[in-house]
């Protein structure tokens, strides 16, 4: 884990220090040789097509949606042109199946945001 990522997990409380640590233990067991880095304030990986980031209530997994059908987007809260998300606000509304299916869906099919780079 990289130090900024480490700092930014470790000073959320205890319920979305606790969700931020399984959605990034998930998508970097999920996407083999995922890089994670610190950008727009928050961890992101896979080259920008994920970020996971602590709200006031919750946490939010985004996803890069470039490339994604409309029917597959729905999968998606927000109206991001380029990202979406999924919001978490405990550990039972943790879906790790959807989830995996999600980042795999997002690893396989879509591109980084334009301003990735």
């Amino acid at each position: 884990m990289i130090k900024k990522v480490e700092v930014y997990i470790e000073k959320q409380d205890s319920i979305k220090k606790t969700l931020l640590k399984r959605s990034r233990e998930l998508i970097l067991n999920t996407i083999p040789n995922c890089k994670e880095e610190f950008r727009w304030g928050v961890p992101v990986y896979d080259g920008g097509k994920f970020y996971i980031a602590a709200m006031k209530e919750r946490i939010h997994i985004g996803f890069a949606i470039t490339g994604l059908s409309e029917e597959e987007i729905r999968n998606f809260e927000g109206s991001g042109k380029t990202m979406r998300h999924i919001k978490v606000r405990s550990v039972e509304e943790f879906d790790m199946e959807l989830l995996k299916r999600l980042v795999k869906l997002v690893h396989k099919k879509t591109s980084c945001p334009p301003d990735y780079k």
